[in-house]
């Protein structure tokens, strides 16, 4: 997965300006973003603030690194099984 250019820290900065502001259109144009592009993280990280937004990006790692563990281990047990399953 492609690695965002802005951090956590600085989307909820953008988000909370167009908060402030009111002007998405302008925000948009200044930070080089795509109107979908900001939608998303206001979908995603609205209303959010920075420590928020790291412990969200923190549980979703973490939350990937034990779906890895999981498949690996339902493979070690098809393994098993297969290997057990044969008539010697």
């Amino acid at each position: 997965m492609r690695k965002s250019r802005f951090t956590d820290e600085q989307i909820v900065a953008i988000l909370k300006e167009a908060e402030k502001t009111g002007q998405t259109s302008e925000l948009i144009r200044r930070h080089g973003i795509a109107k979908e592009t900001f939608y998303r993280w206001r979908r995603k990280f609205g209303g959010l603030e920075v420590s928020d937004a790291k412990r969200l990006r923190a549980l979703e790692e973490e939350n990937r690194r034990l779906k890895r563990v999981v498949a690996d281990q339902a493979l070690n047990i098809q393994v098993l099984k297969d290997v057990l399953g044969k008539e010697w």
